[in-house]
């Protein structure tokens, strides 16, 4: 079937979770890089941990806490681990950075000759509305992408299949008609399973996922995703 949607991941794939190491560097001299490493994968686990605990619960996981209460609390933890000062000026500019995180160059060029092509764009996140509304006014992309689509009315982070499940519920498409974009192999992988079209944007040449299937598409940037669909 031909491609109608385009369906974007917003952290790592539109817009650089690892920027945030410049302002953490400036607060902990040789630290940055790996605080915003070590921020990210808590992050990454908390989402899955929650969901993953209570998966089959009708209104969705009873652990479940909003994407940002658990990037706050993954940063205190990283602090914590790495012994550093959790002061609370610190936290609090690292979190309002994150909410305005760097996009990546080629983004607004892409998502526009996606939209002049009479596709549909959205983005589909772990993140909570208004942290996606903030990310994508910050990045000047409000014109260019139709539809933000949270995960917080299930309750239940990706890669759970409720959770691509919220595309078609948004948007009336066939699954076949979905292209799915995602810098997150383990993200490309679920939403293939899922039944989606899949991009995956391998920005840190990373070897494919060795669990099976691989991703219809993939490339180095952005870019790419023009090239798949045509």
């Amino acid at each position: 079937m031909k491609i109608k949607a385009v369906v974007f991941d917003a952290y790592g794939t539109l817009f650089d979770v690892y920027s945030i190491q410049v302002l953490a560097e400036g607060f902990y001299p040789g630290k940055g890089a790996d605080i915003a490493v070590k921020w990210r994968d808590k992050q990454i686990e908390y989402t899955r941990l929650i969901t993953q605990s209570d998966p089959h619960n009708a209104s969705g996981s009873q652990y479940f806490r909003p994407f940002w209460e658990l990037t706050r609390l993954s940063l205190e933890y990283t602090l914590d681990r790495l012994k550093l000062d959790r002061a609370s000026g610190q936290v609090e500019k690292l979190m309002q950075q994150y909410a305005h995180l760097k996009p990546f160059a080629e983004n607004l060029a892409v998502l526009q000759k996606i939209k002049a092509m009479g596709l549909t764009t959205a983005i589909l996140s772990n993140g909570s509305l208004d942290m996606l509304i903030s990310a994508v006014k910050s990045a000047g992309m409000t014109d260019v992408v139709d539809h933000l689509i949270s995960v917080d009315p299930i309750r239940l982070f990706k890669t759970s299949p409720e959770s691509y499940g919220l595309v078609q519920r948004t948007i009336p498409v066939n699954k076949e008609e979905v292209l799915f974009v995602s810098s997150n192999g383990w993200d490309a992988l679920g939403a293939t399973w899922f039944g989606f079209k899949t991009h995956w944007v391998n920005r840190q040449g990373l070897p494919f996922e060795a669990l099976t299937p691989q991703p219809h598409f993939s490339g180095s940037d952005l870019n790419s995703v023009l090239l798949s669909l045509h």
